[in-house]
């Protein structure tokens, strides 16, 4: 694993984000990586401030995962952390394992909306076993959440889904994440509505 330094921030709110794709045959060549990309193209598309994003593409460790998340969080210094793949039943599944191996406390609700969206499509969903953490350092704290490995399914857990007429039916989990991180101490983030609107209580809004 290369050498992570801390990143930099050019504005108070800019948010630095870390993606780690878990697949053994993915980092091994075997086949084209897709869900970095597409938590690329999500994150640039919904969030109004273009993020600082770091990524790594690493296989169905536990140790080498937990070794990762610790240096994005400690490290890079990231906010936010978003983990694709490896969250099964399959014996070498061992992303939530590891998320815990680092985490200072849980965030499980997090882990429910993402169920209660995927139910919607297949009953599999129940198979899933992602969870989302919170890991604190002195004077940092950051957002590691587990996500599905399929690009249709990140966007739908991290978005929601919508009605015909456009309005929500059930949330994405991304509609907690500004206000997280704000009780983190983590930066103000924003979002374009109409790809997921952002959630605070009045008395937390600029």
């Amino acid at each position: 694993m290369s050498e992570i330094f801390p990143l930099w921030r050019s504005h108070p709110d800019e948010l630095l984000v870390g993606l780690v794709s878990v697949s053994d045959r993915a980092s091994s060549g075997a086949y084209q990586d897709q869900g970095i990309p597409a938590l690329e193209r999500w994150l640039r598309g919904a969030l109004t401030r273009e993020p600082v994003i770091v990524t790594r593409l690493i296989p169905d460790e536990r140790d080498r995962i937990a070794a990762t998340l610790r240096e994005l969080v400690d490290g890079a210094g990231c906010d936010l952390v978003l983990t694709t793949g490896g969250t099964g039943p399959a014996r070498r599944d061992v992303t939530p394992e590891a998320t815990l191996d680092v985490a200072t406390r849980e965030m499980p609700g997090f882990a429910e909306q993402m169920r209660q969206v995927s139910l919607r499509f297949v009953p599999t969903a129940i198979l899933s076993r992602q969870v989302a953490v919170i890991r604190e350092m002195p004077g940092h704290a950051a957002l590691i959440i587990n996500l599905p490995g399929q690009p249709k399914a990140i966007q739908e857990t991290l978005e929601g889904l919508r009605g015909l007429d456009g309005a929500v039916q059930v949330p994405g989990i991304f509609a907690a994440v500004p206000y997280c991180l704000d009780l983190i101490g983590g930066p103000y983030v924003e979002t374009h509505a109409a790809v997921v609107e952002a959630f605070r209580p009045k008395s937390a809004r600029r």
